[in-house]
């Protein structure tokens, strides 16, 4: 049967058995009525009937959006009615959940129907009540607010589900959580007017420091640099952005830089009315940029009635260099991490490329900063991250550490208040020195310093994901998300969240809708090719190994390797160990990883060398990787167990071990007893 990913809804007459016992007309009448009330609605939400179940309706839209917006309009309809007519009051529970289905004529089938009926059994009378795969496809897309309900043991079920409600009191005006919570703005992408084009580093770099100014006032909330990023050249409406970043405020502008010439135009715009909250042209001296962004800032305070407090007014004043070569030089760093970041691939960095020469265009202009000015704090700092954002990937732990951490101590000595050096200190205490206790004070000291900074927040989500703190882990990346809501490395880990879990089936449905929402993105598509083998689809993974074959883009054909081997067919993944032992592949790749690949060929024991090798003499880093299935097939030797306990790591995981002849999960996906052959 074809399987699919949607939104299921379940309604429910709340009651409805005692009201039928005490007047069965009324109660009749009350089932009509909630047909009635559902059909015209439906047409307009893009849903589809599949079924009656005694009072309750079974309902399948195509994405969560559709799903919410369509309940959410269905309960303020059934009040209405409630108000106007003096019958028996009619009460609904509505659950949504978004998952696999299998289609079976006009039915529907499979765990995510019975997930999504459980969730409705939760719902208050009159409420909407969501499950987490629902509640992060639509958090920043809605203007109420949803309310954690926490996990929920549901009968059928064999995990407990974290539960979200909708919050009523907020749909008929401004949403409750916005008006009691800290305005939230994006700083879109400046343009850059330069006579000269590559004066664009300017702008650019410009853009990332205004969201780090505004970063300093507590008293907003700022999106961060990777999701505003994707507006750059935009023409969408200012309207459409503001409820695709869920804020309430935009600034844009443009900068125009000849020689030592500035002219700075920046407006704040109402995403709801697109009204100018104030408008300003900066004509001024390049020595004078900073004061430039004093004065946005606290412009920006003045209109969305943000009280400055006096530290924040004090560290808006402070200078970060009082050399221009220097902040120049730090510009062209800030755009070169930009550019690095967008071109590596969340799965592995591709042989050569673009990547490793941003990377060291990068680090020359961090130094050349530092050079020219000593004292610059962000500068050290930032230069630190962009080390250990890069260890393993470009550059190997040996030479990043010691370099780092000097770093790190330099700009904690010219201003210990700065979030970014502490961000990096527990990067170090993570990574370097495996010690758990003193990165968690350290990211927890960066949050506190800068509460929009989402990138702290997610290195913490890491840190609690490989501690198996799941839950914990889940709401620094929802707190993360909240700051940066199209980073799709954020989703991405939610899924691995499922999947560290077993839950595979909620893995695969999540990263479906991923693949959905950016269909051209090839790092979604191969990220799924996992997900799709980990719950046993063994027709679409046949389909994606197909598609992966064709593709001229190494990662795929790396990804076509590692999944054949994964199902018992190693050959293509050998002729990679053989390059890589005769050192004919280009790049640094760490041991750990190396070590997967034998683990997967069949070669435990060079695959055991190699993580005992790491972890005595080289980057420690079992500690990011020893969730993976990859390494199932050696988890119970005593030599891996050995290897975790000597780290302070869980030795055994919560989800089960796989075989890799068939899937984890267990519900609807199929399995077979041999892989295919090609």
């Amino acid at each position: 049967m074809p399987r699919r990913l949607a939104a299921i809804m379940f309604t429910d007459i709340a009651d409805y058995t005692a009201l039928s016992q005490a007047d069965e007309k009324g109660a009749l009448r009350l089932l009509r009525e909630q047909e009635g009330l559902v059909w015209p609605i439906l047409e307009l939400h893009r849903g589809r009937k599949v079924k009656s179940m005694g009072d309750g309706l079974l309902i399948e839209f195509p994405d969560a959006l559709d799903a919410v917006e369509c309940a959410v309009d269905l309960q303020h309809h059934v009040q209405e009615r409630n108000v106007r007519e003096e019958t028996t009051p009619l009460r609904l529970r509505i659950g949504i959940h978004l998952g696999d289905v299998e289609g079976a004529g006009t039915d529907i089938l499979g765990d995510a129907v019975n997930i999504a009926q459980r969730i409705e059994s939760v719902a208050e009378p009159g409420g909407v009540s969501l499950s987490e795969p629902v509640y992060v496809q639509v958090r920043n897309k809605v203007s109420y607010r949803l309310e954690e309900l926490g996990p929920k043991t549901l009968k059928g079920v064999q995990e407990p589900i974290t539960v979200y409600r909708v919050a009523f009191a907020g749909v008929a005006g401004p949403s409750p959580s916005r008006a009691s919570s800290p305005p939230r703005i994006a700083v879109l992408p400046l343009k850059n007017i330069s006579p000269d084009p590559k004066d664009e580093y300017f702008a650019d770099g410009l853009t990332e420091e205004l969201i780090t100014v505004l970063s300093q006032i507590k008293g907003l909330r700022v999106i961060s640099r990777t999701s505003v990023n994707q507006y750059k050249g935009t023409t969408k409406p200012v309207a459409q952005i503001g409820s695709e970043l869920g804020t309430d405020s935009v600034l844009e502008g443009s900068v125009r830089k000849a020689g030592d010439q500035l002219r700075i135009a920046v407006q704040l715009i109402d995403t709801r009315t697109d009204e100018h909250r104030w408008a300003q042209t900066y004509d001024r001296m390049l020595e004078n940029v900073f004061e430039i962004q004093a004065e946005v800032a606290e412009q920006t305070a003045r209109a969305l009635k943000v009280e400055l407090l006096r530290g924040e007014r004090e560290s808006l004043q402070e200078r970060p260099t009082s050399n221009p070569q220097a902040y120049e030089a730090y510009l062209r760093a800030l755009q070169a991490t930009r550019l690095f970041a967008e071109s590596r691939s969340i799965l592995n960095v591709p042989e050569g490329g673009r990547c490793y020469e941003l990377d060291r265009e990068a680090v020359h202009h961090f130094e050349e900063a530092i050079r020219s000015d000593p004292r610059f704090s962000a500068a050290y700092a930032l230069l630190a991250n962009h080390l250990i954002f890069v260890m393993g990937e470009t550059r190997p732990a040996a030479e990043v550490i010691p370099r780092a951490r000097e770093l790190v101590e330099r700009a904690l000595e010219l201003n210990p208040n700065s979030s970014d050096a502490h961000l990096a200190r527990g990067n170090l205490a993570m990574q370097g020195d495996l010690d758990w206790v003193r990165a968690e004070a350290e990211f927890q000291q960066a949050i506190a310093l800068n509460p929009s900074s989402s990138i702290a927040r997610l290195w913490y989500g890491m840190l609690l994901f490989h501690l198996q703190r799941h839950d914990e882990s889940r709401k620094q990346f929802l707190a993360a998300l909240d700051m940066d809501p199209l980073r799709i490395g954020l989703k991405f880990m939610l899924v691995g969240i499922a999947a560290a879990r077993g839950d595979f089936e909620q893995a695969l449905a999540l990263g479906r809708d991923l693949l959905r929402q950016s269909e051209s993105t090839s790092v979604t598509r191969r990220e799924l090719s996992m997900w799709l083998l980990n719950a046993g689809d063994w027709e679409e993974v046949d389909a994606m190994l197909a598609g992966l074959a064709k593709s001229s883009d190494p990662a795929d054909s790396f990804t076509h390797a590692l999944l054949l081997a994964r199902m018992g067919e190693p050959g293509e993944l050998r002729a990679t160990v053989s390059r890589w032992e005769d050192g004919r592949m280009q790049g640094y790749r760490s041991k750990c990883e190396v070590a997967t690949w034998y683990a997967l060929v069949g070669d435990k024991e060079r695959a055991l060398a190699l993580l005992e090798e790491d972890t005595r003499i080289g980057e420690r880093s079992l500690w990011n990787f020893y969730q993976s299935i990859l390494f199932d097939s050696i988890r119970d030797d005593p030599r891996f167990e050995a290897m975790l306990r000597g780290m302070n790591l869980p030795t055994t995981l919560s989800r089960p071990h796989w075989s890799g002849r068939g899937p984890l999960s267990t519900g609807t996906a199929r399995s077979r007893s041999c892989p295919p052959s090609h």
